[in-house]
């Protein structure tokens, strides 16, 4: 189960990550500055896995990685939003961290709620805090298979690792 964390809309780049930090590259260190100007403190509160649940076009603004890198690096297991930026979303799924569609969960969780999710059906199951089973579902659409595969090898240049080791492994030298 993963907490999760409620935020508005219109979330920029900028906000998620400070511009003077663009000149950090270690995603943990980067982490440690995520949100700092909306949410003071957040990055100390954030457990690794917990998720973010947000409004309209979450990530617009820069195209850099920063962003979705110091998400990444200070623990967040994944963002559900009403929408997304589109560089944005590409840039999260290419370091390997879910961003979901799900406007109907993105207006339903409350922050401090639990969710699970199912990446490879499409699924949202919020966690009832007193029994712990699951409450509510929210269905959304699945990754396509090379979408999903870069998720869970952590990202494109994980993915692409891997496919070449195997390559290179096939090969008649």
């Amino acid at each position: 189960m993963n907490r999760c964390w409620k935020l508005g809309d219109n979330v920029a780049t900028d906000e998620i990550l400070p511009f003077q930090y663009m000149v950090l590259t270690e995603p943990s260190e980067l982490g440690l500055h995520v949100l700092e100007n909306v949410k003071p403190g957040f990055a100390r509160q954030l457990a690794k896995g917990d998720i973010l649940v947000a409004g309209s076009n979450f990530g617009y603004g820069s195209s850099r990685e920063h962003a979705p890198l110091a998400l990444k690096g200070a623990g967040t297991g994944a963002v559900i939003a009403k929408s997304f930026a589109r560089i944005f979303f590409r840039n999260c799924i290419n370091i390997g961290l879910p961003a979901i569609v799900c406007p109907a969960a993105a207006n339903a969780i409350s922050e401090g709620e639990s969710v699970e999710l199912d990446l490879k059906l499409g699924k949202i199951s919020v966690i009832c805090r007193d029994s712990g089973s699951k409450s509510t579902s929210y269905a959304f659409e699945p990754f396509p298979p090379f979408l999903l595969e870069y998720l869970l090898n952590g990202g494109l240049i994980n993915t692409l690792n891997r496919t070449s080791q195997t390559q290179s492994n096939t090969r008649i030298q």
